[in-house]
């Protein structure tokens, strides 16, 4: 079984889950950083799993390049697809807003990974937003705090990433 993981990552999650999935799925396994590798022969792969960070609810263009130039065969393929999301109550609905529906009926699993924020690779703009944006949040959820941008933050939800590899091992 050979198996692609095609990703795209700005700040670091998506890869560390790319890394994740590598070690828990049996057979030959590539990875790919989409921003780095534009061409990808995918017809030497039995599987493929797709993932990508939001950012703003977008996805990496790369990442969306990539599904968009390889739909058909992606849709021939056994398929997963990822996204890495801080925001847990939107992560369905940014999964299917970010990947083209032909993909999101064919892929045997979608998931959502969490997220990370790591505040030494971010600019100052970003981490900014980050502040503001979470101090809202903690405004409307009294459960919620605020995040602290001197201090990195990872969320990866590890059950989603085993459940994706878990997916991808029954076949």
């Amino acid at each position: 079984m050979k198996t692609l993981i095609a990703y795209g990552s700005k700040h670091g999650a998506a890869k560390k889950c790319a890394q994740m999935l590598k070690q828990k799925i049996a057979g030959e396994v590539e990875i790919v950083d989409l921003k780095q590798t534009k061409d990808c022969n995918l017809k030497q792969y039995d599987q493929v799993i797709v993932g990508g960070s939001i950012y703003a609810g977008m996805i990496q263009k790369e990442v969306t390049a990539f599904c968009t130039q390889n739909l058909e065969i992606l849709g021939q393929k056994k398929l997963g697809l990822f996204i890495c999301c801080m925001s847990e109550n939107d992560a369905d609905k940014q999964l299917e807003k970010v990947f083209p529906p032909e993909l999101l009926k064919t892929a045997i699993i979608k998931k959502s990974c969490g997220g990370a924020f790591d505040f030494k690779q971010m600019n100052v703009m970003e981490k900014m937003i980050i502040k503001m944006v979470s101090k809202a949040q903690a405004k409307n959820d009294p459960n919620t705090k605020p995040v602290n941008t001197k201090e990195s933050v990872s969320m990866l939800n590890i059950e989603n990433i085993n459940a994706i590899a878990e997916a991808m091992r029954g076949y």
